[in-house]
């Protein structure tokens, strides 16, 4: 199941363009476009507070791009033709994060290198990088969940392409691109406790980029809840992801 993705990144590298697209894009608008007007609480370049945003951002999005794939496959029988494979029914659900975490790596690599290239760098060792990107990563993973729960339950394309009214808040509200302290006091709270905001964090300050840290319980713990998260996320999504495959067999 994992090769069978693989192979589809391979045969259609036109989906890696779109999924990267809409980030790249961001990184002119919000780096160039934007930048000179935005302001770091504690100072610091904006384009350094912004990388970790779009790499949180890119990884928070994606599992709009595995509901659309699952539903996809569902809407053309692939999924009935596994249903009657002697296989195990979580073959199809791990098979398909694991294949999604390894195309989220390659857009990471590609977000890095254009982060290099505007002349963003991470100030941290080479053990807080590598920590880093493993958070954003682990935040990924989690989600992928999400999106094939969803996957599973939405009934046609159409209705997977609206998921992109649920993916671009979830991404937006948070420390992505704006510090939750210049946001209205609601705001700014429902943008602290968003997982995303707990991973853009943390890696900020692995990263040693500028991370505008406020005083509250949430942002002073976001390397614990960026675990935390996660963990949860999976543990609750991923069962239900496997039970809801189970039950499309009866």
């Amino acid at each position: 199941m994992v090769l069978r993705g693989l192979t589809h990144y391979v045969r259609q590298p036109s989906n890696i363009a779109w999924q990267l697209g809409f980030p790249l894009v961001s990184v002119l608008l919000f780096g160039y476009v934007f930048g000179s007007a935005m302001s770091v609480p504690g100072g610091g370049d904006y384009r350094e507070f912004l990388m970790p945003g779009m790499f949180g951002m890119t990884m928070a999005m994606g599992f709009m791009n595995t509901a659309y794939v699952v539903v996809y496959d569902s809407s053309r029988g692939v999924t009935d033709r596994f249903r009657s494979m002697p296989m195990s029914p979580s073959a199809v659900v791990t098979g398909r994060g694991v294949g999604d975490l390894i195309g989220a790596s390659l857009d990471l690599v590609v977000l890095g290198l254009t982060a290099l290239a505007i002349g963003w760098r991470s100030s941290g060792g080479v053990l807080d990088t590598l920590t880093a990107f493993g958070l954003l990563l682990l935040l990924r993973f989690a989600l992928i969940w999400i999106g094939v729960l969803l996957g599973l339950l939405v009934p046609n394309e159409e209705a997977a392409g609206s998921l992109f009214a649920v993916a671009f808040p979830f991404a937006m509200i948070s420390s992505a691109f704006v510090a939750p302290s210049l946001m209205p006091d609601w705001l700014g709270t429902i943008a602290m406790w968003n997982p995303v905001s707990a991973t853009v964090t943390a890696s900020r300050e692995l990263f040693g980029n500028p991370a505008a840290v406020g005083d509250t319980w949430i942002e002073q713990h976001a390397l614990l809840m960026s675990v935390v998260w996660p963990v949860v996320l999976t543990a609750i999504f991923l069962p239900l992801a496997v039970r809801r495959y189970q039950r499309l067999s009866r």
